[in-house]
């Protein structure tokens, strides 16, 4: 990070060279230097800027002619930044005038040399939003380095501030915890296969991930573990060491700890890793990185994991009702005179829309046209970066001849212990789970005329 003299003010600076930026809808792409300014206003006389961090950008090469050279000013409390590309980012500026009665939005397209440096670049802006400040100084941070002074965590570089506040804020309520407790087909899974397997729990050091209420870390200590020790990063936490207080006999022997997995540290190796890390579809909430990063930080060679293995399954179904269901939701946009309005020309993008949300629910096995097709995540040897994006070819045989509406998907995990192995399974047809199954109707149906091929692709990707 370098300090430097601007304006009558010093400032704190975070530098990315050889960066292109364009004011949209201008294609005029120019070259210089970003600069993330905390504007503190130390030292060199100046006052603060009250409206706190900002970024500006200078261009680096004199332009040809009269032209001025681009510089511009932005501050992070008007700012918002998306991702458009592996190393573009969008940075939208609301602008307010005096009177604060009319604004503008301002769009700045920002290309990065590399992917390395767009995700720093990402990262120091939402540490700078989130008012957080640089550490250490004197040193100039070049593209794609790191900066160990302030390194964001493993979890915080992959996960948005904002979403991940959210996602505790919801874990960290009693109403949903109840939800899934009260979920038989898992609560009495999960209980089964860890009393069922004693043996691979008396004696041994278990690490619960995302440790919730803590049920999973009191149902080891019954299984005779030596230790259990409950990770949980929401406010959850306060529940589950009180529940964990309540019952003495089982709770001596578990330590509840509240962070996240990629941020703490425990005195030993655990012999077990046991986690609920499941979502729609197995990877929603992206929890199984968790439970991933946690088996390389914290399970010995030899360890086991409940649950071992997940498998998502696939069918193409039929399903006119559901279709005609979902379409005649847009049905309100073909007004021609709603107060004098037609509506007709948004019709399109809310048929699309509708049909673009998945559908989650518990429907008739017999719906599906062909034997379901599965992909296997061992969660023993997967690696974090496998689960950011999983391609997952679809080949199936239809065995009548039918109308497509879309694919249905669900999962099971299997808990492979050394006396019993235990699947949890939430596929159509079996108990139903608070997971349900998930389908994604199309809004351009396939004719399936006769018994034969089916063949498609789904990419689950991590946003």
């Amino acid at each position: 990070m370098a300090r430097r003299q601007e304006e009558g003010e010093r400032v704190n600076e975070c530098l990315f060279r050889d960066v292109s930026v364009a004011v949209v809808p201008s294609n005029k792409w120019l070259t210089g230097f970003l600069c993330f300014a905390t504007g503190d206003g130390g030292g060199g006389g100046g006052e603060r800027d009250e409206d706190g961090p900002y970024l500006h950008f200078n261009q680096e090469k004199e332009p040809k002619g009269e032209e001025q050279p681009l510089t511009f000013k932005e501050y992070l409390c008007h700012s918002q930044l998306f991702r458009v590309g592996l190393a573009s980012l969008l940075w939208v500026t609301n602008k307010n005038s005096p009177s604060s009665i009319e604004s503008f939005c301002q769009a700045i397209s920002i290309q990065f040399p590399t992917e390395a440096a767009s995700r720093k670049f990402y990262s120091t802006f939402w540490q700078q939003k989130d008012d957080t400040t640089f550490a250490g100084t004197g040193r100039e941070l070049a593209n794609g380095a790191s900066d160990a002074s302030w390194n964001l965590s493993k979890f915080d570089k992959k996960i948005e501030s904002s979403s991940a506040k959210m996602y505790f804020h919801y874990y960290g309520q009693l109403l949903h915890q109840q939800n899934m407790l009260q979920d038989y087909v898992r609560t009495g899974s999960y209980y089964a296969a860890v009393i069922e397997n004693r043996i691979d729990f008396q004696g041994r050091i278990v690490v619960d991930v995302g440790a919730g209420s803590g049920i999973l870390s009191l149902f080891a200590a019954q299984a005779g573990a030596k230790h259990v020790y409950a990770v949980e990063a929401s406010d959850m936490v306060d529940y589950a060491r009180k529940l964990v207080a309540g019952n003495p006999s089982l709770g001596e022997r578990i330590t509840v700890i509240k962070g996240k997995v990629e941020e703490v540290e425990l005195p030993e190796k655990a012999d077990i890793l046991i986690s609920e890390p499941m979502g729609t579809l197995l990877v929603n909430e992206r929890m199984l990185e968790s439970y991933v990063i946690a088996r390389d930080k914290f399970l010995s060679p030899v360890g086991k994991m409940f649950p071992t293995i997940g498998r998502i399954h696939m069918a193409p179904f039929s399903d006119e009702y559901l279709y005609v269901e979902i379409a005649n939701k847009s049905l309100f946009w073909q007004q021609q005179n709603y107060y004098g309005v037609d509506l007709t020309p948004l019709h399109g993008s809310a048929f699309q829309g509708y049909f673009s949300q998945p559908v989650v629910d518990a429907f008739d096995p017999r719906i599906l046209i062909a034997p379901a097709i599965y992909h296997t995540i061992d969660f023993t040897k997967v690696k974090e970066e496998e689960l950011y994006e999983i391609d997952i070819p679809l080949n199936f045989t239809a065995s009548i001849g039918t109308r497509v509406h879309g694919l249905a998907c669900w999962f099971d995990v299997l808990f492979n212990g050394s006396c019993v192995q235990r699947l949890l399974t939430t596929a159509p047809g079996a108990p139903t789970t608070h997971w349900y199954q998930l389908r994604c109707d199309v809004s351009a149906s396939s004719l399936c005329l006769g018994a034969g091929p089916v063949s498609s692709a789904i990419s689950p990707a991590a946003v």
